[in-house]
């Protein structure tokens, strides 16, 4: 517990504009953390497109611990379908445009919160400006004690703008590269999928789930 009162020390020394910077801090990471582990759970426990095709079918059923961005839109896609293959084709794209507006999820409001640290910085700096003005009014440049109070707030708020945002700024970019690889893989079930969709002839009714 030693680092309590430097900690402390050093919000003290910031003003009152640490209180929304460290807001923004534990918000903007408690989405970043979210979304990392949201993310993990679709790559890991997922089906590849031979259990997809299977399951589409009918011949197997999918296994609860299977969580992966395939196997949530073959979830998606079962609860949805009708049995016409014409019209299951449309409700599989979907299924697939609920999974792919799920993948991003999070990232404006990432992208949001980093962006507003540095303006909160910022801020802060004018206002440890406009403090030390003040001080000099009031006792000229004789104190440099009184002075450095205003001073130290106004770089302790852009410094902890910065350190807020900088790394937010580069998880957010993270996040959205590996949400890119989900989508890419989910892109290519959904193109396989959609092929067994197809009837098995134009007379044969919706035979569902036929080898093209």
């Amino acid at each position: 517990m030693q680092w309590v009162k430097p900690a402390w020390d050093y919000l003290h020394t910031g003003g009152a504009m640490m209180l929304p910077l460290v807001l923004v801090s534990v918000l903007m990471w408690g989405c970043i953390i979210y979304r990392l582990l949201v993310l993990k759970q679709l790559y890991r426990n997922d089906i590849d497109v031979t259990q997809a095709r299977a399951c589409v079918r009918g011949k197997s059923i999918l296994p609860a611990r299977c969580q992966g961005v395939g196997a949530v839109l073959v979830r998606i896609f079962i609860a949805l379908r009708s049995q016409n293959p014409e019209l299951d084709r449309h409700l599989l794209e979907e299924a697939a445009t609920q999974v792919r507006s799920s993948l991003y999820q999070g990232l404006n409001l990432i992208s949001v919160l980093a962006a507003v640290a540095p303006l909160l910085g910022l801020l802060g700096t004018v206002l440890g400006m406009i403090s030390t003005f003040d001080t000099i009014a009031l006792f000229g440049n004789s104190n440099p004690r009184a002075m450095a109070g205003g001073i130290a707030e106004a770089l302790v708020t852009t410094q902890t703008g910065l350190i807020v945002a900088i790394p937010g700024l580069f998880m957010r970019n993270f996040i959205q590269r590996r949400a890119t690889a989900l989508e890419l893989r989910l892109n290519a079930m959904t193109q396989e999928l959609k092929r067994q969709l197809e009837p098995l002839d134009t007379g044969g009714g919706a035979a569902i789930g036929g080898e093209v």
